[in-house]
């Protein structure tokens, strides 16, 4: 029989496991307050999620808040995986999703600016709520959404363990952008009862249409100079 020298078992036990933990606590904190910050800020999904609020509820909403959130979390795997280098080496196509990011977001507020009342039906009010399939692609034309990924990507993925660290990143914003952008449409259904009283929700719909187009002003532009 073979014995073990004297304390090696002990150290075996206490032998460090590998490292589970591939953020720092203070680089997680950072990516939280990131996070909290990109996913507060107004933007076209913010608007859509405050629109959908006021026009449908919050509970009705909600296929629209996941949508965004998985579809903005997919984009930002993808780039993480090697989507970012591409659009680094081909400007063109960041150029060309930008135009078709400013494309969509126009038709969806001219859509918008039209509905004149709450609920559905009729072909003066938003129809039905957005679906979940709507809002995640939507992120695949939303420039705030490309860039966040590629922000946040490039300053919290180690490049020693990508996999890893790209994987505590997603399920650490994912813990901060779904009640983040839900505010959004619990803000739109306080507004409900307010804005259901004469015209006002038709004033308040086509202010949401020109924030929505004016927050892809300077996307539309730079894609065509």
């Amino acid at each position: 029989m073979i014995r073990q020298p004297s304390g090696y078992t002990s150290r075996l036990n206490h032998c460090p496991s590998p490292e589970l933990k591939t953020l720092p606590f203070d680089t997680a904190l950072a990516l939280i307050g990131f996070a909290f910050v990109m996913s507060v800020s107004p933007g076209p999904s913010n608007f859509l999620l405050l629109t959908s609020g006021v026009n449908f509820g919050f509970g009705r909403s909600v296929p629209l808040i996941l949508g965004i959130s998985i579809g903005f979390l997919s984009m930002v795997v993808i780039v993480g995986l090697g989507l970012g280098q591409v659009l680094k080496a081909h400007p063109y196509l960041g150029h060309g999703i930008r135009l078709a990011c400013g494309v969509y977001v126009v038709w969806l507020a001219s859509k918008i600016a039209r509905s004149r009342s709450l609920g559905s039906g009729g072909d003066q009010q938003i129809g039905k709520p957005f679906g979940f399939v709507e809002a995640a692609m939507l992120q695949l034309v939303n420039p705030k959404a490309w860039t966040v990924a590629i922000i946040v990507t490039a300053s919290y993925v180690d490049p020693g363990s990508p996999a890893a660290s790209l994987a505590v990143l997603v399920a650490l914003f994912a813990l901060v952008n779904v009640p983040s952008i839900s505010l959004w449409a619990i803000s739109g259904k306080a507004l409900r009862i307010f804005l259901g009283e004469g015209n006002r929700i038709v004033v308040f719909n086509i202010a949401m249409a020109v924030l929505l187009v004016a927050s892809m002003a300077p996307v539309i532009l730079a894609s065509v100079q």
